[in-house]
């Protein structure tokens, strides 16, 4: 186990980072495709073919999540995911073309590092190549590369986020794992000790600064090996948001995006298939393990980031005080 997404067979991550304009993305692969769903929460999101997943649609399958920096123009990374499946026969079957399925999501990060660099198609087709279930790289990489946290007081007062992930495994071989971009308007609070781990830096005294409110947002992608219908897999990403509340303060405001989709690849039977009331409550066991594993994936992706663009890094001022 590596304590990340990658340990639910199936599921592959790659990643494509540019420190130079400090953006990115990040692309999880599902192979075999998994059966997807979303929820989003926050009141500034920018994605993609979040109505596909919508248990009343048709279409159960997903072959790739894409988790990009860049904004509403870093959803030009999906293109290049698609062109990837595309070139290797993966898709929805039509019985025409079999059409890739890739939904996804971006952070703004345009005021950090270049706002006219972002990822494109080749960033996307990129982090896919790079895409595998070794140990997944965290911190300032793919769409974590600009995340920044704690930004109540405005840019000048932010801290370093990044992209965390975790994983939990339950009875029976389930596991459950978890992977983030965080870049949260508030901050970042250790659930454990209660103490803020990233956040306003020098905030006593000052007030609220809405002049550039944008630049946040966090996105996730719970993974798991049960099996699941499409309906229980859009509960699974609901209860997930109750990580981002454990950890995230504020979350889910008016100026984040926060968006949390949810996969199941189906290789492991979770009794799902058994009585009403044991479906829910295993279903209900797996949200909330969605949610403490994400909460760790937030505090292990802050803490995995490193000093960039002049915004210091949670781990660089631990390191100053213990001289």
């Amino acid at each position: 186990m590596h304590d990340d997404i990658t340990d639910v067979p199936g599921i592959r991550v790659g990643h494509d980072t540019n420190l130079e304009a400090g953006t990115g993305c990040s692309v999880i692969l599902c192979e075999p495709p998994a059966v997807g769903g979303v929820d989003v929460r926050g009141g500034a999101p920018a994605t993609r073919e979040t109505d596909l997943l919508h248990p009343l649609c048709m279409v159960d399958e997903v072959n790739a999540i894409l988790l990009t920096g860049g904004s509403a123009f870093g959803l030009d990374a999906a293109s290049g995911v698609v062109r990837y499946l595309d070139e290797h026969g993966i898709g929805y079957d039509t019985g025409v073309v079999r059409v890739p399925i890739v939904p996804g999501a971006a952070i703004f990060d345009l005021p950090f590092g270049s706002a006219t660099v972002r990822p494109d198609h080749a960033a996307g087709y990129r982090a896919c190549e790079q895409a595998n279930n070794g140990p997944v790289e965290q911190g300032n990489v793919g769409g974590g590369t600009g995340a920044t946290v704690g930004k109540m007081l405005g840019p000048a007062s932010a801290m370093k986020g990044g992209l965390g992930s975790a994983s939990m495994e339950l009875l029976g071989g389930i596991v459950v794992g978890a992977i983030v971009v965080v870049n949260a308007l508030g901050d970042i609070v250790d659930p454990q000790t209660q103490q803020v781990v990233a956040g306003t830096q020098n905030s006593a005294g000052k007030s609220p600064d809405a002049s550039n409110p944008f630049g946040n947002t966090t996105i996730a992608v719970i993974a798991t090996n049960a099996t699941l219908t499409k309906t229980q897999v859009t509960k699974v990403a609901q209860m997930a948001h109750d990580g981002l509340a454990h950890v995230i303060r504020p979350a889910h405001t008016m100026f984040d995006g926060d968006t949390i989709f949810a996969l199941a690849t189906g290789s492991r039977t979770s009794g799902i298939q058994q009585d009403r009331a044991t479906a829910a409550l295993q279903v209900s066991t797996l949200g909330a393990a969605a949610a403490n594993t994400l909460a760790r994936a937030i505090v292990k992706a802050v803490r995995s980031a490193s000093d960039l663009h002049g915004v210091p890094a949670a781990s660089s001022l631990l390191e100053s005080h213990e001289k």
